[in-house]
C-alpha cells in the first residue's frame, strides 16, 4: 500500500485519466474561476441517460477517468480510450482510490456483445464507456474526465521533467528504447515512450498501467513541490488546455474537489483483479477475475476500499516499476 502523510503530495493520480485536472486544482486555485476554469473542455452529453444505470449509493464521490493515445495518423472517430480508472473519492474524506480498468478488458458492451471494454469508446464515446464500466463494477460514475497522451508531454516539459525508478533493464522494440535498470530523469517525450511500452514487459499491458501510475505519482509530486510560479503557470496551462469533462462539472464542483484533495491524507493505486491473459477473436485480452472484482467494487460502493486493501493487500508500488 502507498502511504503517504504529506498533504501537498496527495493527488488524485490517475493514469492518463485527467490528473492534470487535479493537479491543476492543487496548483491553480486561485485562478480556477477565471482564466484556467475557462479553457477546460466542457463535453456535453459525456454522461449516459439515467435510464438503467446503477443508483447512487452516496457514500463518496466516483471519477471516469480516461487517456487516449492518439496519434495523428489516428482519425478522432475510432480513437479508443488507452487507459481506463476509476477514481473513488470516500465519503469520509480520508484517502483517494485510483482503481485502473485494463483497456483489454474482455466484457460486456452495451449494444456490442463482448470486446475490449476500451472499444466502447470507439462504438459510443464517453457514455457507451460510462455503461460498460457501470455494468462491470455496478458503481455510478459521477463525473468524466479526459486527457490526450500528448497533454502529459506538455505537462511534463511544463514542470522541468520528473523521475522514476526501473527496477529492471527491458528493451521496447516497438520504440527502440532500453529502460535500464535504475532511476530516469524524463522530459515529456521520454515519458510518452515509457508509458507507451508493453513489449517484454513481464504482465504486458498489467505493467503498463503500472508504469503509467508510476508516472502520474512522479508528476503529481514534482507538480505539488513546485515553487516556480512561472513553472506552475506552464504546467496549469497545459493540464487545462489538454483536458475535457463532463458538463455538469463546474468551477464549484472542481473547487470543491481541490478541497477535499488537500485534505485527504491517503492515495492508493490499483488494478481491477485479473483471472489470466488470453486470446479471443486472435486477439490478446485480459480476463477479469469476476470473484475479485465484485468484492473490490463492492468496497468501492460501499465506501470501504480501505478493508478491502487490508483484506488483499492488493495496492500497486509506485515508487518503482518493472
Amino acid at each position: 500500500m502507498l502511504r503517504n502523510t504529506s498533504r501537498r503530495r496527495v493527488v488524485m493520480g490517475c493514469a492518463g485519466l485527467a490528473v492534470g485536472l487535479v493537479l491543476m486544482l492543487a496548483g491553480g486555485l486561485y485562478f480556477l474561476q477565471r482564466f484556467y476554469n475557462g479553457e477546460i473542455r466542457r463535453v456535453s452529453g459525456a454522461l449516459p441517460g439515467s435510464g438503467g444505470r446503477p443508483p447512487a449509493s452516496g457514500r463518496g464521490e466516483n471519477w471516469l477517468l480516461i487517456g487516449s493515445d492518439r496519434r495523428p495518423d489516428v482519425p478522432a472517430m475510432g480513437a479508443r480510450a488507452d487507459t481506463i480508472m476509476l477514481v473513488h473519492l470516500s465519503g469520509r474524506g480520508d484517502r483517494v482510490s485510483v482503481i485502473a480498468i485494463p483497456r483489454d478488458s474482455w466484457v460486456p458492451v452495451p449494444g456490442h456483445g463482448t470486446t475490449k471494454i476500451n472499444a466502447a469508446f470507439a462504438y459510443g464515446g464517453p457514455p457507451l464507456l460510462i455503461r460498460a464500466v457501470e455494468q462491470l463494477t455496478r458503481v455510478r460514475v459521477d463525473h468524466y474526465a479526459a486527457l490526450d497522451f500528448g497533454g502529459f508531454v506538455k505537462m511534463t516539459d511544463a514542470l522541468g521533467g520528473v523521475d522514476v525508478t526501473v527496477v529492471k533493464t527491458t528493451h521496447d522494440p516497438k520504440y527502440n528504447r532500453t529502460w535500464h535498470a535504475g532511476r530516469h530523469h524524463l522530459n515529456g517525450a521520454d515519458a510518452l515512450d515509457f508509458v507507451r511500452q508493453r513489449w517484454n514487459l513481464p504482465a504486458g499491458d498489467l505493467d503498463r498501467v503500472k508504469r503509467q501510475q508510476a508516472f502520474l505519482h512522479a508528476l503529481s509530486a514534482k507538480a505539488l513541490d513546485t515553487r516556480n510560479p512561472i513553472r506552475m503557470d506552464r504546467f496549469v496551462r497545459a493540464a487545462t488546455r489538454s483536458v475535457s469533462v463532463d458538463d455538469s462539472v463546474t468551477s464549484g464542483t472542481l473547487r470543491g474537489l481541490a478541497q477535499r484533495l488537500l485534505r485527504t491524507s491517503l492515495t492508493e493505486y490499483l488494478t481491477a483483479p485479473v483471472a489470466e491473459l488470453a486470446e479471443r477473436d486472435r486477439q490478446s485480452v485480459v480476463l477479469l477475475d469476476d470473484d475479485g472484482v465484485a468484492k473490490l467494487f463492492t468496497a468501492v460502493r460501499e465506501d470501504r476500499v480501505g478493508d478491502y486493501v487490508s483484506r488483499n493487500g492488493a495496492a500497486n508500488t509506485v515508487d518503482t516499476v518493472r
